[in-house]
């Protein structure tokens, strides 16, 4: 994976241009990288209080980078956390805890708060991997700078990624693919020697904070990797015999250090406290349609709402939308440098993973087609079956954006002096690139406004009620999965005091381990999330009233808070039907349980 430069003429203008420092032109596409992610992200920066369109996802990225913050502060175990799902906590490393990045965002989050800190999270997440791509492509895989920064470009900003970024940081958070990559497939390094065991080493330790950021993007990457190496390998056998005794010795060390710094965060993921087994959601279920691939998403400069409703599960999972003019580029450059082994191999992977994207059963434009999809061979196998399918074409972004790389360096080459006399092959190829990238700009990632935290909250006046091991229950307290008051309360608040409900995957029960959004349910929750979702308070029984308070008991509830909500009133009376009359406080009303519950 390398490629080879002829020694410049040093009497040249080139030449001299060469010999200036590099630096400054590479800060340049990194700024550029930097100021595209800062304007997709432009709808949060100052308004507190709207979130990207997924909001609950949001909510969910806010808390765990607060989490972290908070983690590093107290000097807390960042695995587990009482501060929500009172009172069995949450198990982190069985969520998407995020902590690769959460606890280097800990001066950010404990200075600005939670929400700056997601959206500083996004922006890193991606200009980060396509800055990250661009090292690639410019040292490994391509001699001129254009071609790079239109590459990282792609891997960063695909419409793939964009829609990933609004809700999940773990997915879009792919800015160490390219180092895991780079030392993966090393040229030249011998694992019996000093450079050789380094790589092992820096590989191992990647692979860990890849693991601390998102689980999934490691299983995707090293799937990607492995069917990248076998067609890499029958597209040129000499080179993969010479290659590979130094790439599995390499793999060795780094499964080693891995290994080592895993352990106990592996052990407690899976038999510590609040684990769990299998899947909340059936993941089979978020499949891409055959037409979503020359479809356009809903965050460019030509999508709308409908059709990528139609064709992707949902706005997070617009992961192909490559639009038809990149895929016809595409195959135009795979046929024209076909006799590369690195392009069949690029080629080959791109074709797998799209293919695994579309399920169990091929759709077309909305419609089930009954054609079995080749997901069906892989989706019993270990963490596949717990892979969401619709995820798998992420992979065709950076196989694209390199493709397009390795195409726009080698025009460069080929419209030399020697060139044939005519148009530039060079300026036609650039055309045909621009008209193919256009369509993907993307826009501002939607926003959405959300219910601010209650004065009461922010400002602490909740502090001289809740004494130490009670908590602050948020009404209504318990939501299983989309947007939890109580858990933007507790992210914006700094995790300052503890609650139950919170969206996030646990146990079924104590003896059950069943996977499930949220917290069991209890009977209270039940009820006032009935009346918040349907605006009708019904008629309570005495039983009703001795239900909640056995379930205040449970929750260990010092104070219950209601702030703002669509159907305020009606459950502001059912709460007062099942407590007694609350009192109003600055952004909602109170309800003082301690002496119901002590």
């Amino acid at each position: 994976m390398t490629t080879g430069t002829t020694s410049p003429n040093t009497s040249s203008p080139a030449a001299v241009g060469a010999s200036r420092p590099a630096w400054p032109r590479d800060a340049l596409v990194v700024a550029g990288y930097l100021g595209l992610a800062v304007l997709v992200t432009s709808g949060q920066w100052g308004h507190p209080w709207r979130l990207f369109h997924q909001a609950g996802d949001q909510i969910l990225f806010e808390w765990m980078l607060a989490h972290a913050a908070h983690a590093v502060a107290e000097g807390e175990n960042p695995l587990y956390s009482a501060g929500l799902n009172a009172p069995d906590g949450i198990n982190l490393m069985a969520n998407t805890s995020v902590l690769g990045l959460g606890v280097p965002l800990t001066p950010v989050t404990l200075l600005f708060g939670s929400q700056v800190a997601f959206c500083v999270a996004v922006v890193c997440c991606l200009a980060g991997t396509a800055a990250a791509w661009y090292v690639l492509l410019r040292r490994r895989l391509v001699t001129t700078r254009s071609a790079a920064a239109v590459g990282g470009l792609i891997c960063g900003f695909a419409p793939g990624m964009i829609a990933q970024a609004g809700a999940h940081l773990h997915v879009a958070a792919q800015f160490l693919v390219p180092g895991i990559l780079a030392l993966v497939f090393r040229p030249g390094a011998d694992a019996g020697r000093p450079g050789g065991w380094r790589a092992g080493v820096g590989l191992g330790l990647l692979l860990v904070w890849q693991v601390f950021i998102g689980e999934e993007v490691l299983v995707f990457l090293a799937l990607a990797a492995g069917v990248f190496a076998l067609a890499y390998a029958l597209a040129d056998r000499v080179a993969a015999r010479r290659l590979a005794p130094a790439l599995f010795g390499r793999l060795a060390v780094a499964a080693g250090v891995a290994a080592v710094a895993l352990a106990y965060p592996l052990w407690f993921q899976f038999h510590g406290s609040q684990h769990y087994s299998g899947m909340a959601f059936a993941t089979q279920g978020f499949q891409l349609d055959v037409a979503s691939f020359t479809a356009s998403a809903r965050q460019t400069v030509l999508g709308d709402d409908w059709l990528p409703g139609l064709l992707s599960p949902n706005p997070t999972e617009e992961n192909s939308f490559f639009g038809p003019g990149l895929l016809v580029l595409a195959v135009v450059i795979v046929i024209w440098q076909w006799r590369r082994p690195l392009v069949r191999a690029l080629a080959v992977c791109g074709v797998v993973f799209a293919l695994l994207s579309l399920g169990d059963e091929l759709r077309v434009d909305g419609d089930a087609t009954g054609i079995p999809g080749p997901y069906r061979l892989v989706s019993g196998l270990p963490l596949l079956d717990l892979a969401v399918p619709a995820r798998f074409a992420l992979v065709c972004v950076p196989v694209l954006g390199v493709l397009v790389a390795l195409s726009l360096d080698r025009v460069r080459a080929a419209d030399g002096p020697t060139a044939t006399p005519g148009l530039p092959v060079r300026l036609l190829w650039a055309g045909a690139v621009a008209a193919a990238l256009l369509p993907l700009v993307p826009t501002p990632i939607r926003v959405v406004p959300v219910a601010p935290v209650p004065a009461f909250i922010a400002a602490g006046g909740w502090r001289p009620l809740v004494p130490p091991g009670r908590t602050v229950v948020a009404v209504p307290p318990v939501t299983g999965a989309g947007r939890s008051p109580v858990m933007l309360w507790s992210a914006r608040s700094g995790l300052a005091f503890s609650a139950p409900g919170g969206y996030f995957i646990g146990p079924s029960g104590p003896d059950d381990p069943t996977a499930r959004w949220g917290a069991p349910d209890r009977p209270t929750s039940v009820l006032l999330r009935q009346v918040a979702d349907t605006g009708v308070a019904p008629v309570l029984t005495d039983a009703d009233r001795r239900q909640a308070v056995e379930d205040l008991r449970h929750w260990r509830a010092a104070v219950v808070v209601l702030g703002r909500l669509e159907h305020g009133d009606p459950v502001r009376r059912t709460v007062d039907d099942l407590l007694g009359p609350g009192r109003p406080v600055d952004g909602g009303w109170l309800w003082d349980v301690r002496g119901r519950v002590d």
